[in-house]
């Protein structure tokens, strides 16, 4: 199978690289960055093509013949309502109708856990109209994954917390009282190929969670304690975390936290039960408790200061 990967340079995206190299399948992936076109060169299975496939007319168009499927990671977290409109509706709209009119009409899209066009955040309700919109593509046979919070080695969550503990006395934190699930990369990467590999899972959107719910306060503990530096956690009252997230959205750079984020906390990050997930696709979720400890031991400090760098 060859497979367009449309954010493959990625986190989840290079996971999930490794993992159809290994099940013997090839991939394309656009990239805009020399970096990052570098640090893919080492897979033998991965075609890596320099350029932009929302801003260039048409180079979307030339990708696509030729591929069995696609699979769509490109997202945002933070920005403007056009901002998330453009990334979230009318990209995968584009994408589906170009997909369709190439003759490749597999499409795996990943969206978020906790959306719906009454959503409390921008980044909720446009990944709600980008499913929408998947469905008003005729003859497009698209898969839905929805993801809670991703974990693993380079993530830019638990790592971006051991980082902070490192550095700071205390961690005052907005949305404390949040839930989560969070499920391992290579889980998430195992099901996106799963999904391609298997033709039933088309027309059906799957919960992608992990065995156990914790809330952002227990993620932050644990962090700082696997890490080698726990701290006092504050739990800061909604005005102040709105404050907080105020002066975090002005500051240089992808805010670490914005109000929109705080917005998206509202909703709990977990599955609702009421699709299918993991076990559906015959993976069993691995726990945060074992991985973790794997990537946020005392040793690895100058890597998580790496993440850290890499998302300013």
């Amino acid at each position: 199978m060859k497979v367009l990967v449309l954010g493959g340079s990625g986190f989840v995206g290079r996971a999930l690289l490794e993992q159809l190299q290994r099940a013997g399948h090839t991939a394309t992936v656009p990239t805009r960055r020399e970096r990052q076109a570098r640090e893919l060169g080492p897979l033998p299975a991965v075609t890596v093509v320099r350029g932009d496939v929302l801003g260039t007319p048409g180079f979307l168009e030339r990708l696509l013949p030729g591929h069995d499927a696609v699979v769509n990671l490109i997202a945002v977290l933070q920005g403007s309502e056009a901002r998330f409109e453009q990334v979230h509706v009318q990209w995968p709209h584009r994408l589906a109708r170009a997909c369709v009119s190439a003759g490749v009409s597999r499409l795996i899209h990943v969206s978020a856990l906790g959306v719906g066009d009454q959503a409390p955040s921008r980044y909720l309700r446009s990944k709600s109209r980008g499913e929408l919109t998947l469905q008003a593509v005729p003859g497009l046979r698209a898969t839905v994954l929805r993801p809670s919070v991703i974990f693993g080695a380079r993530d830019r969550f638990l790592n971006l917390f051991a980082s902070l503990q490192a550095l700071a006395p205390v961690m005052p934190l907005a949305g404390a009282s949040a839930q989560f699930q969070p499920v391992w990369v290579e889980d998430v990467a195992q099901a996106l190929l799963r999904c391609l590999e298997w033709d039933d899972t088309a027309g059906k959107t799957y919960e992608i969670a992990g065995p156990q719910v914790y809330t952002l306060r227990e993620l932050v503990r644990l962090t700082g304690a696997l890490s080698g530096h726990p701290r006092p956690i504050l739990p800061l009252p909604g005005p102040l975390a709105t404050v907080q997230a105020l002066v975090l959205e002005c500051l240089p750079g992808e805010p670490m936290m914005s109000r929109d984020n705080l917005a998206s906390m509202r909703v709990p990050n977990i599955a609702t039960g009421q699709l299918p997930g993991l076990e559906a696709l015959g993976i069993q979720a691995a726990s945060l408790a074992a991985i973790a400890p794997r990537y946020l031991a005392p040793g690895q400090a100058e890597g998580r200061l790496d993440t850290l760098r890499a998302k300013r």
